[in-house]
């Protein structure tokens, strides 16, 4: 598309519309990469970072939201050594959670991929599943040809075109983590392991999330060996060049470290907090107008939109393009779950169970109101104090609707130390608490989520040369995944303008 001269001195200007960590990556690679553009950044919010905050709590700094991103994926430590932050990096302490199970916290296996076990020995000796389970979950082992699947149409599997996605395990659509798993090792290990670590991440059920979205890792697995899970997965981990090398990492400040280096490496006066977009609008002679607070105004060449799915759908929806119903519905439709993070400093003398693991989980069959604990001041040694333990307690999840973020504080705690007194033997009352609301905050992928958005994607691309989707929405919700998405807006906006 051909650049016009809308920014100040004759530069090409993108305007990237969210300061989250998928807009800020854009941003950021933008800059870097074509400094002849005119970079803007707007978010409606008072601070940069989205869903990424870190405040001070009992005295140090700790994360509301993530506090870790996966090492084995390079996107995460890549920025980081782009910004200097390489050497900051830190290890969980803690290798090893526990899930609660018939009555008590037991120490989650050895060999478990997403919750997927590879070592059935590890498996019977946790206690988690039962004797019945672990030897379904062998027949996985036996097979020498494909668990027969069974047929979901594509309205079941949520596609909105009537057609099968093709993303998925086998050669066939994308399907749930719960049918693929079910069907290859049963229900104890779907509803003991597996949902429970996938519902921790994106608060949903497995039984509804997309397998090529939500859980590639296993996708691949399946693919690799289409009669046995257990087999493709014990490929993946011989294939690992250093088993002992880290899993996750993390920042001793938190991971608002991130945001801020992003932040400083862009130039001066870039992001413009409170500048919520009120309408976008395409120009007759090419490229667009954003209008924004207070009769507020900026031209654009090309604009990244870096913003959940409902917020797009109100943007395209006000242009009133017909090529752009489909799209502007699809994004309307696509579900969130609330979730609140609740902050907690104890004393580790009015606790019952050793603080030994990084925390633990708690499947849907068990779960009252706390969904996971981390055990943060025992998963990172930066965190540790004599005498205080700090917990972080996730509660929320899809299909409970606003419940979690709704509740008052006093509820909320109620509620919390009733499950930690079961879960911990939490015998005293906390001596500060903090309440993190995250509404609407974790999209829900359904079977064929990625088909679903990259059609939206290439819909918006013909219909709006210049414009670009991108973010948590589509195509991952952890740190590398979001920072992989500005990446690619980036890199196609700068190819564009």
């Amino acid at each position: 598309m051909a650049g016009r001269a809308s920014a100040e001195g004759g530069r090409p200007r993108v305007v990237v519309v969210g300061a989250g960590l998928s807009g800020l990556t854009a941003a950021e690679r933008l800059c870097a990469d074509r400094p002849d553009l005119d970079v803007v950044v707007v978010d409606a919010a008072d601070r940069a970072g989205g869903k990424i905050l870190t405040t001070t709590f009992n005295g140090i700094p700790l994360d509301c939201a993530a506090d870790a991103f996966l090492a084995r994926v390079p996107e995460g430590l890549e920025l980081c050594r782009r910004l200097g932050l390489a050497e900051q990096l830190v290890s969980p302490a803690q290798r090893s959670a526990f899930v609660w199970s018939h009555g008590r916290l037991r120490r989650l296996p050895e060999g478990l991929v997403l919750g997927v076990p590879t070592d059935l020995d590890a498996l019977e000796a946790s206690g988690i599943v039962s004797s019945a389970g672990v030897a379904r979950a062998a027949e996985d082992l036996e097979r020498t040809t494909p668990p027969a699947r069974h047929h979901v149409s594509p309205d079941d599997a949520g596609s909105p075109s009537g057609s099968p996605s093709g993303e998925g395990t086998h050669g066939g659509a994308d399907e749930s983590v719960g049918a693929l798993v079910r069907r290859h090792l049963g229900d104890e290990v779907t509803e003991r392991l597996v949902a429970p670590l996938l519902g921790g991440v994106n608060a949903g059920d497995a039984d509804d999330l997309s397998v090529a979205a939500g859980a590639p890792q296993l996708a691949a697995a399946a693919a690799s060996d289409q009669a046995s899970l257990i087999r493709g997965l014990r490929r993946q981990l011989a294939e690992r060049s250093d088993p002992d090398a880290p899993v996750f990492f993390g920042l001793p400040q938190g991971t608002t470290t991130l945001i801020t280096a992003l932040v400083r490496a862009l130039p001066a006066g870039t992001v413009r907090l409170g500048w919520p977009v009120q309408r976008l609008t395409p120009l007759a002679g090419g490229g667009f107008r954003l209008d924004g607070p207070d009769g507020d105004l900026l031209e654009a060449d090309a604009v990244v939109m870096a913003v959940p799915s409902f917020v797009a759908a109100r943007l395209l929806g006000d242009l009133g393009a017909a090529e752009l119903d489909a799209v502007v519905d699809g994004l309307a439709s696509l579900e969130w779950a609330s979730v609140a993070m609740v902050s907690l400093a104890v004393p580790t003398d009015g606790l019952t169970h050793p603080l030994d693991g990084s925390g633990y989980l708690v499947p849907a069959p068990e779960r009252a109101f706390v969904t996971a604990c981390s055990f943060a001041s025992s998963k990172w040694a930066h965190l540790r104090r004599d005498g205080t333990a700090l917990l972080r307690v996730s509660a929320g999840h899809a299909g409970d609707g606003d419940d979690a973020v709704q509740r008052s504080d006093e509820d909320i705690v109620a509620a919390v130390c009733a499950d930690l007194r079961t879960h911990i033997g939490l015998e005293v009352a906390p001596t500060a608490v903090r309440i993190t609301r995250w509404p609407t905050s974790l999209p829900q992928y359904r079977p064929g989520h990625l088909e679903r958005c990259r059609s939206w994607q290439q819909t918006v691309a013909a219909t709006l040369p210049g414009v670009w989707l991108t973010g948590a929405s589509f195509e991952g919700l952890g740190l590398p995944a979001c920072i992989r998405q500005g990446t690619q807006a980036a890199t196609e906006a700068a190819a564009a303008v």
